[in-house]
């Protein structure tokens, strides 16, 4: 009697390890399938076809490709790359106008709106450099970080400008936000590495990608303790409960060679798979692919669409013969490889 059960015990036992390996064979196949998650894609498009082919072969334990889970990173920068930065600028540069010229509570300096006010009138980006991100960073002096997580979220409920049923809050290129979800069912980790203020990037990213803060890489400036003043970090101990504030000080932006120094800092390993849509994304896209251990792969998107985007055919000319065809980056036409850019109730206007 003793002996059966252990045999029907036994037998029950094998049964349910036959099930459990069926299942999983049966879900690593699934997440090797790109076609359902990349339904937004034409089927001509290059990264629809080497995405998924490069799929098959890293989530095999049998190919020679294999990434373990581990190690399968993958980077995205944030403007033109998941999110609108065509009409009319950068999310930051829009947030910066808006707390400037239109939020009530707030008192300019005459820099600020010597700044911000041709912009106003004109509707023309002037030039974003150093002195640029310094003001930007003292339109925000003494927000906690909850205080200033709240004013972007607010901001982002807006209407994104140039578009007919679109908020600045989903203003993400859907087929992106699809390989991202494709990305997280075959068990990469993402991370976003933005030249956008990291504490900005953080409210702006957090629902529509549902990625922990701790991924979010960007741009840096100073915060300070309610009772530091002018002192440095080294000369200053937190109390307990004392709040954290935007300190007004621009730190480093995060572009360029600046994106290779973060991946090293803030990931520590080099990524397999990097998505970009400038040169300024340049170092980050070749990081990637110099893997020296992984198969790894680098795309570069292109706003060269006229009808449904505010494209850019010169900036698109520019990263297809200086990025893509010089170093092997693959390109991505938004014209000609996404069905859709914000969904189809979104309109230009």
């Amino acid at each position: 009697m003793k002996k059966s059960r252990f045999l029907f015990l036994l037998l029950t036992v094998i049964m349910i390890c036959a099930l459990a390996i069926s299942c999983a064979s049966t879900g690593s196949a699934a997440k090797a399938s790109g076609s359902e998650a990349l339904s937004l894609w034409t089927d001509e498009a290059p990264l629809k076809k080497a995405l998924t082919e490069y799929m098959a072969k890293v989530t095999d334990k049998n190919s020679p490709d294999f990434i373990p889970v581990e190690s399968r990173i993958a980077i995205f920068d944030l403007d033109g790359t998941l999110f609108c930065e065509t009409n009319p600028t950068y999310f930051d540069f829009q947030l910066f106008i808006h707390r400037v010229t239109e939020d009530s509570s707030y008192t300019p300096t005459k820099e600020q709106l010597d700044f911000a006010r041709p912009f106003k009138e004109t509707g023309k980006v002037p030039p974003l450099g150093k002195d640029y991100e310094q003001l930007l960073a003292t339109a925000y002096v003494g927000m906690t970080l909850n205080e200033f997580e709240s004013y972007v979220k607010a901001f982002m409920e807006t209407d994104q400008p140039g578009y007919e049923n679109l908020k600045r809050k989903d203003a993400f290129y859907k087929p992106m936000l699809e390989v991202i979800n494709y990305l997280k069912a075959n068990d990469f980790l993402i991370y976003v590495s933005s030249g956008t203020n990291r504490l900005t990037l953080r409210a702006l990213v957090k629902d529509a990608l549902d990625l922990p803060r701790r991924q979010i890489i960007g741009s840096d400036n100073m915060t300070l303790a309610d009772g530091q003043g002018d002192k440095d970090g080294l000369d200053y101990t937190l109390t307990p409960g004392e709040e954290v504030r935007l300190g007004g000080k621009f730190i480093i932006k995060n572009l360029q060679m600046n994106k290779v120094k973060s991946i090293i800092e803030d990931i520590g390993e080099q990524p397999v798979l990097a998505f970009g849509n400038a040169m300024s994304d340049a170092s980050m896209l070749n990081y990637t692919l110099s893997n020296p251990t992984y198969k790894s792969l680098a795309f570069m998107l292109m706003c060269d669409d006229l009808d449904r985007e505010y494209g850019n055919l010169d900036k698109a000319a520019t990263v297809l013969n200086d990025g893509c065809n010089k170093y092997g980056w693959i390109p991505v036409s938004m014209k000609n490889d996404w069905k859709t850019i914000y969904g189809e109730d979104v309109k230009k206007k």
